[in-house]
């Protein structure tokens, strides 16, 4: 029998790199608003652009296999924001860690970088940075790719309940009770949770994504941003209203087993966007570290044929 693989090459999905033409990634940092962005960018210039949007507690990072491998189809740009990898990481007194200023700076990235239009990969925090952003301009975006990024509160479940505590009282008490999420466990924790094969993770992922974490001052740029989360949950319809007024495109592939962003979170998408195409994947929060190569082959055989500008 053949394997998924397999199939979706006889599909005409690409997979084979010739080494004489492999990808270049650049890494780049440019200034916005005082704060030093740090970006991945490959790909030729006049493709389709992805926008590729990353989670907590990782970077850019996430993205290092995908983006040279997608780079010979789309023109691929992963940023850090502010307080994640290797962005500038101001004081959390002195720089606001909110989702709308991330977006601020995601934005002004694009428009620096003169992308029109492009097709957003969203994960985790990307989801409501990247659907910000989409309200902001719906013109430009011409497809998402979700991997375990919600938009819906039927995907807000058990391991939301201490964080949604703390947003009904910004105690002292509560937002403590938050700082084991950047402990080294927990950040090893979202890697390996709902994963059957640990030996497919690469042990490098939590340890840089720790490493930075420990910075001094770091913890609370975490504690803020997890309580400026509840400011997304108000614009899950207007999230939702986006997709049905502008129906992009849309490929989902979800780690069923995530037990932050449970599979509940991934189907409501179906009730809002017609063209859609969800895949359930036997892993968990950070699918690209197991299902990588599938990932990109499901990208590939979905926006292809649809052959949106840059």
């Amino acid at each position: 029998m053949a394997t998924l693989i397999e199939e979706l090459k006889e599909q005409g999905a690409t997979t084979t790199i010739n080494p004489s033409t492999t990808p270049v990634v650049r890494y780049n940092t440019i200034h916005i608003r005082d704060v030093d962005v740090f970006y991945r960018d490959a790909g030729p210039k006049d493709a389709p652009v992805l926008l590729l949007l990353h989670g907590f507690p990782t970077s850019s990072n996430m993205f290092r296999n995908l983006i040279p491998r997608l780079a010979k189809s789309f023109r691929v740009i992963a940023p850090d924001y502010p307080g994640y990898g290797f962005s500038s990481a101001p004081d959390h007194k002195a720089f606001a860690y909110t989702f709308e200023n991330m977006t601020n700076l995601v934005e002004e990235l694009t428009e620096k970088l003169e992308l029109n239009k492009y097709t957003l990969y969203v994960m985790d925090y990307g989801a409501p940075i990247g659907y910000r952003l989409a309200l902001r301009h719906p013109e430009k975006v011409s497809g998402l790719i979700v991997q375990n990024g919600n938009a819906y509160e039927e995907g807000l479940l058990e391991f939301w309940n201490p964080i949604k505590k703390y947003w009904q009282e910004a105690t002292a008490e509560n937002r403590a009770a938050l700082a084991f999420l950047v402990k080294p466990e927990a950040t090893k924790w979202q890697y390996e949770n709902g994963v059957s094969d640990l030996s497919l993770l690469d042990p490098t992922t939590w340890t840089l994504d720790q490493a930075l974490l420990d910075r001094p001052g770091n913890g609370d740029i975490q504690l803020d941003m997890l309580f400026d989360y509840r400011t997304n949950v108000p614009l899950y319809p207007e999230f939702q209203a986006f997709f049905r007024q502008y129906k992009p495109p849309t490929l989902i592939v979800w780690g069923k087993n995530d037990f932050i962003f449970p599979s509940e979170g991934a189907l409501p998408y179906r009730r809002d966007l017609p063209d859609v195409e969800t895949h359930l994947l036997d892993t968990g929060h950070f699918a690209l570290e197991t299902h990588g190569e599938e990932i990109a082959l499901r990208i590939e055989g979905f926006f292809a044929p649809r052959r949106y500008p840059s």
